[in-house]
Formats: C-alpha cells, structure tokens, sequence
C-alpha cells in the first residue's frame, strides 16, 4: 500500500471513476442497481428462495433440521399470528434469543406481517432491555424462557402488549425437544422463574397460527425492515434504521462477490457462529447463503468452543464467518484442531480487527485463508471486503487490508478540517451506497452528525485506501490515545503484542495522566503462567516506537470481557 498521497485533483477524478472496481474478479459487477430495483423486498428474496430450494434443509440447531419450504410455511403462519393480536405495519416486534429454529421463522414472519424488527441481545441487562424496548416501542417480544425473567422486571416500563416464550427445544421435535430441555437444567441451564400470566408460549402460538390465514400487506423497498441497535459503547445504544432496501442491497453486494463461484446444485454447509441478532451474522450468514440453497448450522452459544466443536464433529462444512477472538478460541480447541477441513472454502473475519497471528494459523491449519471485510451496523453492514476467488486460494490471502469497496459503494476519507484526503493519507473514512441506513431511530440530531445532505456517512473509523483501491483501518476514532500529543491507535500495539507465542488475548486502552495527557495501558491475558509484564514490554520494544510502548502493562489470568460475539470491551478495561 502506497504512503505517498496523490495531488488532490488527481484523486478526485479516481473517485469519480471509482478507481478501485478495477480490481474486481473478473465477471464482479460494477453496480448493482437495475438488480435491486427489481429485486423486491426481504420477504420476495426470502419467498423466492424458500420455493426454489423447499425441500433442502435450510437450518440446523443441535443435530435437527428444518427445510426451507417449511421455513417458509412457519414464517406466514407466525405472520398471521401478529395479524391477529393487531399488529399493524411499520409495529416493532423484538426477537431476544440465540441461534435456533425459531429465529428464522419469527424474523421472516415479522418482515411478511409488514413489521419492524428490532434484534434484542439476550445478554442485555434489565436496563439496557428496557431501553431498547421503550426507544423502539417495540409491541410484541419473542424471548427465549432463560431471558424471560429480566423482561418481566421491566415489563411495566414498556410498551410491549404480547409476549411470547420460546424453548431451545420447541422445535426440535416431540422426543429430542424435551432431551434437550432436561439437559440444559441439568448443566445449571435452568430459567428463572417468570410469571406466566400474560404470555404464551411458543408452541400455543405456533398451533394457533397455522389455523389463521396470513393476509400479505403492501410493503415497499423504502419501509422499514430492520430497528438494529449499536452496542453503545460511546454512549446510549441507537436504533439503526434500516430499509428492505438498504439490507436487499448488501445481501445483492455479497452475492455478486461471493456467489457466481458457487455451485447451488451441491449441498453448501454454513457455519452460523455469529448470532442472527448481530447485523453480520444475519447478512454474511443467514441472507446471503439462502441464494444457493445453503444449509445454516445454527450455533447457539459461539463462545462454547468444546460444544461447538462437538456440534461440528460430524459435519462437513462450506463456509464460516466470525470475529477474530472466535477463531483464536477454535484454534487453541484440540478436537477442532484434529477436524477435517478439505470441503471448507470461505471463511470470512469481520466485526473487529483481525490479527496477523490468527490469520497465519488458521491458514496454516486449515489450508484455506481468513478472508477479511469491514461493516458496520449503519450499513446493513458490509461495505469493503478482499477478493474471493476459489481458482486462485492465494489472492484471498491476509493482507492486513480489509479490502475494496462493494458494488454500488463510494470509499473516502475526511480530514479533520472537512476535505477530503487524497491516497495513501489517513483520515475518517466515510460510506456512499444503497446499503447506507436511514439515520438513527428518534435521534435526528445524531443522525445529522453521521450522514451529510450528499448521502455520505461517518463512520467514526480511521482508515487509509492505497492505489491498489483496498482500504486499510487505523482504528476508532474514540479509541485513539494522545501520549504526548502523538495519536496512538490500540489497534496497532494490539497487533504487535498478539505476535508473542505466549499471548492468548490483548487489548490497549489510555488511562488519564498529568504530564503526558495519556499513558498507553496493555491487558493481557497468557496462554501459560510463563508471561512476565517486562517480557511483554521488551516484545514491544523491538516492534513499537519508543512512545507507544506501554507503560502500563496487566497480565490478567482470566479472559478479556468481550461482547456475546466475541468482541473485546475496552470500554470495561478503561
């Protein structure tokens, strides 16, 4: 990648000529415009591809599938259900579970009734529950029975009028449902108690729908599809406003990149680590993988590598996306380890940034490379990713980029003064695109700060694009430390410290200082009981500049706290 920016008038008519599809694999649309005008909405792609590939089974959870056509025949008939406790078009309806079967019927029967869907973290606190229920005026909730009970400590602070409580096994079949019930509690996976006056279960719900007809509203590319929450780690979460057009667009994006070098006459097999309620997850993994009739293996707990490994131990998998923390996990499980990885082709790491050492022994292990993207929540959310080409394993190689700009999406970086950066110079990157959200859910003033007149959204990531078009990240711009007036990125003394062989997780964050402004602070968590905080410091030594060595360094014998996707919270190390 080029360090030496390009005469800013010379960088101006690349951009306009969107320099970068240059560099797209062969038969990689430019645009994808005139297929998104005709494309519909989510639930016409959702329709289209549950009757083309009915009776494949498109989901898995715990050993049990369920096909598309029946997928789809559950999605309407929970529509009909929201129809009739009178829910209307553009109503919010909250889904709070992990990975299982009813995910997909409950999120494709809300988008069929015409509804909003607003995704719930089933970790959330009882606060942060209740305010994501009041800021969405979220109506309906369907809420896995573990979580039960911290909604019902909130339920007065709602707007919510009907409840419904799912099992992890409702659907999984007469005999294998109530197994798995059983095993559950005896793991210490017992729901608290909860009132049940004024809430239905699952299964009543679903033998009721199946009787009532489902009456298709008129629903337009321009409606609302999707309520999608950020985590809030610079304040109170916000509601993304997503379209059937915004996140029709990315699921187009990814399937032209992806797709045309997949064949749907042979059975695909994804690996669904990232919950659905996550906006990667349910994009990379759940929407796209429907074009080519792919079979999801629904995980509903990513973080249980000895259980996911277990889940796994028979399978024979096409395709996996994740988060760098997650793949670390997997590589240091043995039974993973000892898998057969022959029929594995895409795996894609996004969400965070992906470290050299992860990628090199995930290639190394599986043969096959970590090909990295970046999104973000407000874009439905993939806007750049490297290329994909199974001919040719080496182009998809780590890089340390995140890639070239999707179809139909304009990359560019903003100065601190407003202008634009040329090539080769970091600044704020910011997205032009269809997959760009609305603005945020009753916060206009915020919205205002993110998106400009001209369509242009500010991602709050520093990032750098290079001649070749791909984009480098820097990191946040909220992250970034000041040590003596020198801008520090986490991101970089993260990546140096993770190349120790007795470092298992790393994170940097500043710490307030008087003289210096900031002093850098390491935490970090060894794979042995060997690491000493001065060996951490002198690998730095010989890979940092002398101010971005840390000068606070915590050798931790637990795991990082991390987010329900594997994300690492600085904000609690701070």
């Amino acid at each position: 990648m080029t360090t030496e920016p390009i005469p800013q008038g010379d960088a101006d008519r690349l951009w306009a000529e969107r320099f970068w599809t240059r560099f797209y694999r062969p038969g990689v649309p430019i645009d994808i415009d005139a297929e998104l005008d005709a494309a519909g909405t989510l639930a016409d792609i959702f329709e289209r591809d549950a009757l083309r590939y009915a009776g494949r089974i498109g989901f898995v959870s715990l050993g049990s599938g369920r096909t598309y056509g029946a997928t789809l025949a559950d999605a309407k008939a929970f529509a009909a259900w929201l129809q009739s406790v009178g829910v209307a078009k553009g109503d919010r309806v909250a889904l709070m579970m992990p990975n299982c079967l009813q995910y997909p019927a409950a999120l494709f029967g809300t988008l069929f009734a015409g509804a909003v869907v607003v995704n719930v973290n089933p970790l959330y606190t009882a606060p942060e529950l209740a305010h994501q229920l009041r800021d969405s005026g979220a109506v309906v909730l369907v809420v896995m029975d573990m979580f039960a009970a911290t909604f019902a400590s909130i339920r007065a602070q709602t707007a919510v009028r009907e409840v419904v409580v799912t099992s992890m096994g409702d659907m999984l079949g007469p005999i294998k449902g109530p197994a798995i019930g059983l095993m559950l509690r005896a793991a210490g996976q017992k729901p608290a108690p909860w009132p049940k006056r004024g809430m239905y279960r699952w299964k009543q719900v679903m033998r009721r729908a199946r009787r009532l007809a489902y009456r298709r509203p008129g629903i337009a590319q321009g409606d609302l599809a999707f309520l999608q929450y950020t985590g809030g780690t610079s304040g109170v979460a916000k509601g993304a406003m997503l379209t059937h057009r915004n996140v029709v667009a990315n699921v187009l994006q990814g399937r032209a990149w992806v797709m045309p070098q997949l064949d749907d006459s042979e059975l695909l097999t994804n690996v669904t680590l990232l919950p659905l309620y996550h906006i990667f997850s349910l994009t990379a993994n759940l929407l796209m993988f429907m074009g080519v009739g792919g079979r999801n293996i629904l995980i509903a707990n990513p973080r249980d590598t000895r259980r996911v490994s277990w889940i796994l131990r028979k399978e024979r998998f096409t395709g996996m996306a994740g988060v760098s923390t997650l793949f670390a996990s997997l590589l240091d499980d043995p039974e993973f380890r000892a898998r057969d990885f022959s029929a594995l082709r895409l795996t894609i790491a996004g969400g965070m940034a992906t470290h050299a050492e992860v990628a090199a022994r995930w290639e190394a292990l599986t043969g096959k490379p970590l090909v990295e993207g970046y999104g973000l929540t407000e874009c439905a959310p993939v806007v750049c990713i490297r290329p994909v080409d199974f001919a040719t394993p080496g182009v998809m190689g780590y890089s340390g980029t995140v890639g070239l700009p999707v179809p139909s999406t304009e990359v560019r970086m903003r100065r601190a003064d407003g202008s634009w950066a040329g090539l080769g110079e970091p600044g704020e990157l910011c997205v032009r695109g269809p997959q760009v959200m609305r603005g945020y859910w009753g916060h206009p003033e915020e919205s205002a700060r993110a998106l400009s007149d001209d369509g242009w959204l500010a991602t709050g990531d520093v990032g750098v694009m290079g001649r070749d078009g791909e984009v480098q990240l820097i990191d946040r711009i909220k992250d970034m430390i000041l040590v003596s007036g020198f801008n520090v990125y986490p991101a970089e003394i993260e990546a140096a410290i993770a190349t120790h062989p007795d470092v298992a997780e790393v994170a940097v964050v500043g710490v307030p200082d008087p003289v210096k402004g900031e002093r850098i602070k390491a935490v970090v968590h060894p794979r042995g009981t060997t690491l000493s905080v001065e060996a951490v410091r002198e690998h730095c030594r010989t890979r940092l500049t002398g101010y971005k060595v840390p000068s606070i360094v915590e050798i931790r014998d637990t795991p990082l706290p991390k987010t329900n996707v594997g994300k690492i919270l600085r904000r609690e190390l701070r």
